[in-house]
């Protein structure tokens, strides 16, 4: 099968880090059946990142490729993009390397959190984003998106052994917890023992709940290593909880916090509430030896790289400006369209910069949002080259660009208004 030539702009760069067959892909996956206005699998992607990339209206996206190849109608638009679903989800299963998962046997740290994203005029949520960032590089590894249904759970993600999950409190969960520890992996997240029940590690068969309330007091304000049972059903692992107290002035924050969330539900914030409050406690199933309550206490911390990427995903590449309905195919597209476009901005600023400028090892003097900044714009600039006017389809290229026939049409001059003005231009006569 004849592909078509790459264009010779920066939107080659963007090519380079798909898979090889990815316009093969177009066919069997039934995104592309035979040329018309779109004349590739090629153009047909230009167009979904146009609707995607540049966010471009449908119209709009219809008058790019009007004024290149001849009449095309949003609706026309709409159908072909509407397609595209299970293929733009395909390269980006690729791109981000999930359908060839190593297991190298070291120790890779990966920083695991959700987002949300609202449809036009929703004040809830409407989708949510699970992404999980590779620690060291600061590279995005996934990122699944769902309905707002579906919650936070290991389950969304696909981890292998010697990976260890760095999460929030959020996933605070046994059932998810036990089979990924039991697969090789590790945790270390933000303990909730209003979520997640754990047990003192003794010889009791039957387990001993950890009152936290009184085993914190003991501790009297110092930090330690607590050894804990984490079971669901009939699997019991080893644990430890890092307790660390806060100090005196952000403790005393984080009960007014407490205190002001249960007056919102109406409530009165409980004495155990108040004292948990006063503290940090962190989960992990890597033993002691290995790390330390400092050096989980400085891991933790170093969490927050995956709210920077959130961010970028958010202010750079506009993620959260979600313009379909829920449920719709446009919508599954949009979402899935910005996550190709980020996978693919941030292999060109690993292949273009180097590990040097993307690696948390070491001092680091670059964010990497200059880079993304950087390598997105030269991409919608090189998306745009690909498409040039032709004078010959002008007139198309207007027609795509109009507004379809309505009661209300748009507001013009009136009649007597338009009638002096040609006069007065045939008078000669220029008003002032």
């Amino acid at each position: 099968m004849m592909q078509p030539q790459l264009t010779d702009t920066h939107f080659d760069d963007f090519l380079q880090e798909l898979p090889a067959d990815f316009q093969a892909r177009a066919y069997e996956l039934q995104a592309f059946a035979r040329a018309r206005k779109i004349q590739s699998p090629l153009q047909l992607l230009q167009l979904v990142l146009l609707y995607c990339g540049l966010d471009l209206s449908l119209r709009s996206c219809a008058g790019e490729i009007a004024k290149l190849q001849g009449y095309l109608s949003d609706m026309a638009v709409t159908k072909r993009l509407a397609a595209c679903v299970a293929w733009i989800k395909s390269l980006l299963k690729s791109v981000f390397g999930l359908d060839k998962v190593v297991n190298q046997g070291a120790l890779n740290f990966i920083v695991i959190d959700g987002s949300t994203v609202q449809e036009p005029g929703a004040n809830e949520t409407t989708y949510r984003l699970h992404v999980a960032i590779d620690l060291m590089s600061l590279t995005l590894r996934e990122v699944n998106v769902t309905t707002d249904k579906v919650g936070e759970s290991l389950a969304h993600y696909q981890l292998a052994a010697g990976d260890v999950a760095l999460m929030d409190r959020g996933y605070n969960q046994p059932k998810s917890l036990i089979p990924f520890i039991d697969r090789g992996g590790d945790v270390v997240l933000r303990y909730n023992p209003h979520s997640m029940t754990l047990y003192e590690r003794n010889d009791d068969p039957n387990g001993v709940k950890i009152a936290w309330e009184q085993r914190l007091r003991d501790l009297n304000g110092q930090p330690a290593a607590i050894p804990v049972y984490l079971c669901h059903q009939d699997n019991r692992i080893e644990g430890v909880v890092h307790a660390m107290p806060l100090p005196p002035e952000q403790a005393a924050q984080a009960r007014c916090k407490a205190k002001q969330r249960a007056r919102d539900k109406g409530r009165t914030a409980s004495q155990k509430t108040l004292m948990l409050s006063g503290w940090v406690l962190v989960f992990t199933s890597i033993s002691e030896s290995v790390l330390d309550t400092k050096a989980v206490a400085e891991l933790y911390r170093v969490r927050w790289q995956v709210e920077l990427v959130i961010k970028r995903l958010k202010s750079l590449l506009d993620i959260d400006r979600l313009r379909a309905r829920k449920n719709s195919k446009l919508a599954d597209l949009y979402l899935h369209g910005k996550l190709l476009f980020a996978a693919v901005t941030q292999k060109i600023v690993q292949r273009r910069f180097g590990r040097a400028a993307t690696t948390m090892a070491g001092d680091r003097s670059i964010t990497h949002w200059r880079l993304w900044r950087m390598i997105a714009d030269e991409i919608k600039s090189g998306l745009t080259a690909c498409l040039p006017k032709n004078e010959r389809f002008i007139d198309n290229c207007i027609k795509s660009l109009c507004e379809r026939p309505r009661k209300r049409k748009l507001q013009g001059l009136p009649g007597r208004v338009s009638e002096l003005v040609a006069e007065r231009r045939n008078l000669g006569v220029r008003f002032a």
